[in-house]
């Protein structure tokens, strides 16, 4: 078909003269491509973030705690305190089979912290080197505490990354050096840069960790402590293995059966299944919402183009005389409202990577960001947006085109 500036500038002036109604559709499509991305690329984004705030967390960890008694049994009274301890860990990895890494927490807050003039107060953490498989560390300088630190109980400690900050406020490499923790000297053999993630007895950015057998001695807990941290080996179920965690704990502690209360659990790989499900049912609205803002602004697209051929029923009708085919209406028509409904989805798609790449440079900026966080669209998700709207774009013109093609000369005659 033969290329026509004339009948183009005629398409153009009938859109002008319709302009409000043009704009009020190329608003429509422009806002549904817009929600839809910002949606779409924000929850990307939230994911990553999410993603690095559990980055390094053992996924199919049981992280379990004591806490005073709720009901009375075996003869103690209610609200009874009571701590587990280093023969609790080596039952939980004799009797139950699915777990892995059985390992203790044990903090003490509000600990004052200095090296030379700088202080800090935060937490003083005792841990094994085995807890490095529930929450893996990401040492910014030196190394996580070992085996042999925990069985020489050495002095040593592993600087969380806020501590660090404030301890050596020049941000030189602080191994090898010692820091003071109430009247006691710790050389510093790490740094930890973890600022974020599920924190258990406080934020890692703020603790101190030494060995739990050298804080175990210098606060003389006698072996006792808290929390445990339970791995479970893959393909085990977490369900069976909460019961059967509970269940030896109280029956060695002298704790009623159902007494959820006085032994806290937290099973992390339902927090990681709750997150799953919820974005995915974010991503569900996102996408019904902005369909429905879409096919809105896809139907304005079919009014405006039934205007369209409503004025132009004469040029319909002339084409249709001198020898133009059905088809070459159908095509005309279908390929305007493609047109329209395109470029105003053109815009809705760069001014929302726009707002995504400032969000993400914003977020990216903050101080507790370990990295670079992406709210952008996809490559794959922009190709798709554009089928989409070429999709809709046929359906928009699909009504208008067929009228169009129902005009017959004489009739278009009678109208002149």
């Amino acid at each position: 078909m033969k290329f026509d500036i004339d009948r183009y500038k005629e398409i153009i002036d009938t859109l002008a003269r319709n302009r409000s109604r043009t704009l009020l559709t190329g608003f429509g499509i422009f806002w549904g491509i817009f929600m839809l991305l910002i949606m779409l690329g924000g929850g990307d984004g939230l994911k990553a973030i999410l993603r690095q705030n559990f980055g390094g967390f053992a996924s199919n960890t049981i992280i379990t705690g004591s806490a005073p008694t709720s009901k009375p049994y075996g003869g103690f009274k209610r609200d009874r305190n009571w701590l587990m301890d280093n023969t609790d860990i080596e039952a939980l990895k004799t009797i139950i089979p699915e777990t892995d890494i059985v390992t203790m927490m044990d903090a003490e807050w509000g600990r004052q912290m200095s090296y030379g003039e700088n202080t800090y107060s935060g937490i003083l953490k005792g841990l094994s080197y085995e807890y490095a498989q529930v929450e893996t560390p990401q040492m910014l300088h030196g190394r996580w505490i070992n085996e042999v630190d925990c069985s020489q109980e050495r002095k040593v400690c592993v600087l969380g990354k806020r501590v660090w900050e404030n301890l050596f406020p020049e941000g030189d490499d602080p191994t090898g050096k010692y820091i003071m923790v109430m009247n006691t000297y710790f050389q510093v053999i790490g740094v930890d840069a973890r600022t974020a993630g599920i924190n258990i007895n406080g934020s890692p950015s703020q603790s101190v960790v030494i060995p739990y057998p050298l804080m175990d001695r210098l606060f003389n807990k006698g072996g006792k402590f808290d929390i445990i941290c339970v791995t479970l080996k893959p393909d085990s179920d977490s369900e069976s293995a909460q019961e059967r965690i509970r269940s030896l704990l109280a029956r060695r502690h002298t704790i009623a059966p159902d007494d959820k209360k006085a032994i806290m659990m937290l099973d992390t790989e339902k927090i990681f299944s709750i997150v799953d499900n919820l974005f995915k049912g974010v991503n569900i609205l996102v996408i019904l919402v902005g369909l429905g803002t879409l096919l809105a602004g896809a139907i304005g697209v079919s009014n405006i183009m039934m205007v369209t051929v409503k004025e132009r029923t004469t040029e319909i009708g002339i084409r249709r005389a001198i020898g133009a085919t059905p088809r070459m209406i159908l095509s005309q028509i279908i390929t305007e409202s493609i047109g329209l409904t395109i470029l105003a989805g053109m815009f809705g798609i760069l001014f929302s990577v726009l707002i995504l790449w400032g969000a993400g440079t914003i977020v990216s900026g903050l101080p507790d960001m370990d990295g670079p966080i992406s709210f952008q669209i996809s490559f794959w998700t922009g190709i798709l947006v554009l089928l989409l709207l070429a999709a809709l774009g046929v359906l928009a013109g699909l009504a208008p085109a067929l009228r169009a093609m129902e005009i017959k000369p004489v009739d278009a005659m009678r109208d002149e």
